[in-house]
């Protein structure tokens, strides 16, 4: 998943991905990496939304600034998602963990 530059995501935006990811998933398993270089922030409703249970498997969380690190630290710290999550700068690591599950 990638998200549009600059976009603010909001619960009904995740609510949305989330829900085209059950679809496009057939209900199994599946690990998720995840651009997130490109929003600017994330509201308290959408990190509720993804952090529940859902048919995504692992998340890794892709990030290339400190306020990509810094959403991600905060959304891991606030919310306990239901996946095990990971955030990495380096795209090849984040798809050696993922592959990992």
């Amino acid at each position: 998943m990638q998200w549009i530059p600059g976009l603010a995501i909001s619960e009904d935006a995740a609510t949305a991905v989330m829900a085209a990811v059950t679809q496009l998933s057939s209900g199994r398993p599946y690990p998720m990496l995840v651009d997130m270089a490109a929003a600017s922030s994330m509201s308290r409703g959408a990190r509720r939304v993804f952090a529940r249970p859902s048919t995504v498997a692992r998340v890794a969380l892709l990030g290339s600034s400190p306020v990509d690190r810094a959403m991600a630290n905060f959304f891991l710290s606030i919310n306990s998602p239901a996946a095990p999550t990971r955030y990495f700068t380096c795209p090849d690591e984040a798809m050696t963990w993922l592959k990992d599950s």
